[in-house]
């Protein structure tokens, strides 16, 4: 039955009650003045939650922490992290709050979690609060990233608190809710191997493999069969990452989940002109997770994540040692099968043979010496697939390296209708994304947000009147820098 009041909502808290060495009860605080911006309707029913209920003001008491169901226990969950390389031993939700898992329709746990929520025992100084730009922004590019076909955690919605949030400047406050298969993350183990309690790390163990790899619960190496499951799952999602040119910002440990679901979109962006050393966050000076790194840190993350497993693995040292290093082996294969097959759908389902790979190098350097757009490129080259290739050809200043290069890609004979299937027409566009958060923010006006929202959630299918939702950032929009929000 449809839930119509808090009392018919029902949270488990099971990663409160297995694992209590991670988890610290806490309470939200109280927002002066709560007001609904935005709400996941589609993801509120999947989750068995009735949409009209949480419009009203209980309903939104329970998406601020505020009114939680009763039996709900809500914490803060405790992790370590690698924070740009630099391992920092106490982390944890600074300014957020697991409510608890919800079942959903199709029978799965989910879980609810808040973030701006206040301050926790993690917060280190900070003042627990997020700003409305940051959490929209959010709820924005998971949309996107779902509508996209990306694992990732969701927004299901976004509360202003009608508090002030004091940052670079005066911004008004807000609260997300967000569902993810769960917040497990690499530095929930590094967490639990530097406490030095194997027991604890054992349990850990079990917990994720009973909430995402119930195959590998007969594993005989139960830590080992949860080692490989999160690197293919890494290395896959990291490979779509790649091919839809989406540039997460943040790669820390306690930003990868053990899910393979995208979470924390803080500093991220899609490219607009093609560029492996895209970087826009404002914190990232050194390019530590510029586009282009984004694969081989994803590996490095990985192998932080099989040093915490490493009493697990075998007893002697050195043994579990040379097991970790055979499974992260496995990654660069992993990554590059996906990344390759993904490539060849985007091309128009090209052969996998040596004439590819030199057509998909020689293309990735046309595009970086012709700054082209990444999205228009792709989904305009199926325009040349059947037969116009102006579209694509006005991507460049200088079109003669293009002109030569499609002659050779057009002799493989590719597919038009496979390439429109996989290469997005609509994606959120980092001008259009500022454009709605300011006025959003700015003027309380959320038009032009749902408005983007709706175009970006169907982002394979052309419909008209939507010109502007696919054309490339114009030159006055600049350099493109974004903020963690913290």
């Amino acid at each position: 039955m449809t839930p119509t009041a808090a009392a018919e909502i029902t949270l488990s808290h099971r990663f409160a009650d297995e694992l209590p060495e991670l988890a610290v009860d806490w309470q939200a605080v109280e927002p002066p003045a709560p007001r609904l911006l935005v709400l996941g309707d589609a993801l509120a029913a999947d989750l068995g939650l009735d949409p009209a209920y949480l419009r009203t003001s209980e309903g939104v008491g329970f998406l601020t922490g505020t009114a939680v169901p009763s039996g709900a226990r809500p914490v803060a969950q405790a992790y370590a992290g690698h924070q740009f390389g630099a391992f920092n031993p106490r982390l944890g939700d600074g300014r957020a709050l697991l409510l608890g898992e919800v079942e959903g329709a199709d029978g799965a746990l989910r879980d609810i979690h808040l973030k701006g929520s206040g301050p926790t025992p993690f917060s280190r100084g900070g003042d627990g609060l997020a700003a409305v730009g940051p959490m929209l922004r959010e709820y924005v590019i998971s949309e996107a990233m779902h509508a996209l076909g990306i694992p990732t955690t969701r927004a299901l919605a976004v509360v202003a608190t009608g508090r002030t949030v004091r940052r670079e400047s005066d911004l008004p406050g807000a609260v997300l809710a967000r569902v993810a298969s769960s917040h497990l993350r690499v530095g929930t183990f590094v967490l639990a191997r530097a406490m030095g309690d194997v027991l604890l790390l054992e349990r850990l163990v079990d917990h994720a493999i009973a909430r995402h790899y119930p195959h590998a619960e007969g594993a005989e190496n139960r830590a080992l069969a949860l080692l490989d499951a999160v690197i293919d799952a890494q290395a896959r999602l990291i490979a779509r990452w790649m091919l839809v040119g989406f540039v997460h910002g943040v790669m820390n440990t306690d930003n990868m989940t053990i899910s393979g679901e995208t979470i924390d979109y803080g500093p991220c962006a899609f490219l607009d002109t093609f560029d492996v050393g895209a970087v826009y966050s404002s914190i990232d000076q050194q390019g530590r997770y510029a586009y282009g790194a984004q694969p081989a840190i994803g590996e490095w993350n990985l192998a932080r994540f099989a040093e915490a497993l490493l009493p697990l693995l075998a007893e002697d040292t050195d043994a579990a040692v040379a097991t970790a290093q055979q499974s992260l082996a496995a990654y660069r294969e992993t990554y590059n099968a996906a990344w390759a097959e993904g490539m060849h759908a985007k091309l128009g389902g090209t052969p996998d043979d040596e004439r590819t790979a030199a057509l998909v190098n020689d293309m990735f350097d046309m595009l970086a010496i012709g700054r082209v757009d990444h999205t228009s490129f792709f989904r305009r080259l199926a325009t040349v697939a059947r037969g116009d290739r102006e579209p694509a050809r006005a991507l460049f200043a200088d079109p003669a390296p293009f002109d030569l290069w499609v002659e050779r890609w057009l002799a493989l004979d590719p597919d038009a209708d496979l390439m429109d299937r996989v290469n997005p027409l609509y994606i959120p566009r980092n001008h259009l994304v500022e454009e709605a958060l300011a006025a959003a923010s700015d003027d309380g006006d959320l038009a032009p947000l749902n408005e983007l929202v709706g175009v970006i959630r169907h982002p394979f299918t052309a419909r008209p009147g939507l010109t502007r939702y696919e054309q490339p950032a114009p030159e006055a929009f600049g350099p493109y820098v974004t903020y963690c929000g913290t």
